[in-house]
């Protein structure tokens, strides 16, 4: 049975892409700050998945997640904030910048650091990276500028480690699930969370392995 690590799993997209890979028979390890809520979670999608306590900005708690998992062959660095204050570019605490970066960017760098060498052990490993259209250099405005510049980085650990990891012949994806109705994205967005998960599952299953270095919504490449 394949293993996949999805972060920040305990609700919204994460939670879809660990019930939707469990039904795919793969042994989910669902990563959550909250102990309770990520257990309930587990619980709720049955015998393929297991709670693994990691808080991603958290050294300590990502070695100890990485001793609760044998065997990887998709990690979903999903995990993410987006804090109140985080308005204008001009008012801005430079520590609300600070802690997004850790949690959105350094936190999906940190945990792939530490989960590379068992991904290097399968045959068919994976790594999907949670962005945001709202990262695109492309089509950027003054909304969330925290947020914005954290998934903007995300673009850019997803490409370095593409690179990195080219000769592991492991590929390394960014997506934009859309505008999706959970905690974050509020509850008039356009998008379920079924349709938010979808590209991050197909990179985790069925997408070429050729595939790599790229940002991707609805399973088509899209500008950086």
């Amino acid at each position: 049975m394949k293993a996949a690590l999805v972060t920040g799993a305990n609700k919204g997209i994460g939670f879809e892409v660990a019930r939707q890979l469990a039904a795919r028979d793969f042994h989910v390890f669902l990563g959550a700050r909250n102990r309770a809520a990520g257990e309930k979670a587990a619980r709720s999608i049955g015998g393929n998945a297991t709670f693994v306590q990691l808080d991603v900005t958290d050294g300590a708690s990502i070695s100890a997640a990485k001793k609760a998992v044998d065997h990887l062959d998709v990690l979903i660095n999903n995990a993410g904030v987006m804090e109140d204050g985080d308005e204008n570019l001009l008012t801005l605490d430079p520590e609300i910048l600070r802690r997004t970066l850790e949690t959105n960017t350094l936190g999906a760098l940190r945990v792939t650091q530490a989960f590379v060498p068992l991904l290097s052990k399968s045959k068919d490993a994976r790594i999907v990276n949670v962005s945001s259209g709202g990262g695109q250099l492309s089509d950027m405005g003054t909304w969330s500028p925290a947020y914005c510049i954290s998934k903007t980085a995300l673009n850019a650990v997803t490409v370095q480690l593409a690179n990195a990891l080219r000769d592991k012949s492991i590929p390394v994806n960014s997506v934009c699930p859309g505008w999706v109705r959970t905690d974050m994205g509020g509850k008039n967005a356009p998008r379920s969370v079924e349709e938010g998960a979808d590209t991050i599952v197909w990179l985790a299953t069925e997408a070429p392995r050729n595939l790599t270095g790229k940002f991707l919504r609805d399973r088509k490449e899209i500008p950086w």
